[in-house]
């Protein structure tokens, strides 16, 4: 008989069941032995006093549930240890069905998170490729004091090709750099792609491109077709816009000069006054000879870059419902059209 005695309990092993068995049978053996009913109850009940001291120092809690099932049947065990035994069985019975209940109420939580999880994919993978675009547009911008807006750095960003945008670096700030044209010159001539962000004392944000660039010395106009001015944040609180070139005033996108800071666009007031064209960078550009009273540029940088000029329109596509050379249009961009006052202005190179 295998079994071993720990803590005064006795634990059965494997086995245990059969020291029950022989119990059983020695009683049924001297029950056919001794026909005499009373002293069979005279045995039985000395019997019966030795297993109630017996029993209490076996630990039910060893036994398997098969074993426990076996015990059951055996007839002369006291009803108190059958009802340990039975509270016992129905405890592992409750716990079982606890652990598979659980076990179900837990694999329908994983297969809702993963049906959830299914649905949520293409909005995870909108958030993350918008969280990453964000990253990308912050790292161009980072040093930018007046592009803080995600808004704002999207619409650049359609407006310019992407294999350009990504590559565009700050290379002049007023605030950082200094107010003066010489300085602008010196750190923006001959750099090819530009982008041009201006900011007035009254926080309106407008701006332009050119794909050809600046340079300075003698004044003259350079044809870009490629060339835009826009308005991110204007007096009227319109969206963004971006205004092109009008067709057949490509030689007039922008303007090279020496004294003053960038222009874009200018309308010849005299359309037979006398240019010439010669090749630069694969664009043609012209001198010019009129006065600056004859002179209407879209985008004007004054010499000390902390003013400006503009009359929007005249070489520049306009917004719908507005007319060239009316003070709406002329003032549309800062809403002023003349000695508008530059907080900030940042060039950006490509």
């Amino acid at each position: 008989m295998k079994y071993v005695i720990e803590k005064g309990t006795i634990k059965f092993k494997k086995i245990g069941i059969e020291l029950f068995e022989m119990i059983e049978k020695w009683i049924k053996e001297n029950e056919q032995k001794n026909n005499d009913k009373i002293n069979q109850n005279i045995q039985k009940e000395k019997f019966n006093k030795i297993i109630e001291e017996f029993i209490p120092k076996i630990n039910i809690k060893c036994l398997k549930n098969k074993t426990l099932k076996q015990i059951k049947k055996i007839e002369f065990l006291p009803n108190i240890f059958l009802i340990g035994i039975e509270n016992l069985r129905n405890e592992r019975i409750y716990q079982k069905q606890k652990l598979e209940n659980e076990k179900k109420e837990k694999d329908e939580i994983i297969q809702k998170i993963q049906k959830e999880n299914q649905e949520m994919k293409p909005i995870y993978e909108e958030m993350k490729s918008i969280y990453k675009e964000k990253m990308e547009l912050n790292k161009i911008f980072e040093e930018s004091k007046i592009i803080k807006e995600i808004e704002f750095m999207k619409k650049l960003k359609e407006w310019i090709q992407n294999e350009f945008f990504n590559k565009m670096k700050i290379g002049f700030s007023c605030q950082k750099d200094g107010f003066s044209s010489q300085t602008f010159h010196s750190k923006c001539d001959n750099k090819g792609k530009t982008l041009i962000i201006i900011q007035t004392t009254d926080k309106y944000i407008f701006g332009g491109f050119t794909e050809i660039g600046f340079i300075s010395g003698s004044n003259r106009y350079i044809k870009d077709s490629n060339a835009f001015i826009f308005s991110l944040k204007n007096p009227k609180n319109d969206i963004p816009q971006k205004f092109e070139i009008q067709k057949g005033k490509e030689g007039y996108a922008i303007c090279y000069t020496k004294n003053d800071g960038p222009r874009f666009g200018q309308y010849q007031k005299n359309e037979n006054s006398n240019y010439y064209f010669h090749n630069y960078s694969h664009n043609y550009s012209h001198n010019y000879s009129h006065s600056e009273q004859e002179k209407k540029y879209d985008i004007r940088i004054k010499s000390d870059l902390k003013s400006g000029n503009t009359d929007f329109g005249a070489t520049y596509s306009l917004p719908n419902g507005l007319k060239h050379g009316t003070n709406e249009a002329k003032s549309y961009l800062t809403g002023s059209y003349k000695n508008w006052k530059i907080e900030e202005m940042e060039i950006y190179f490509i």
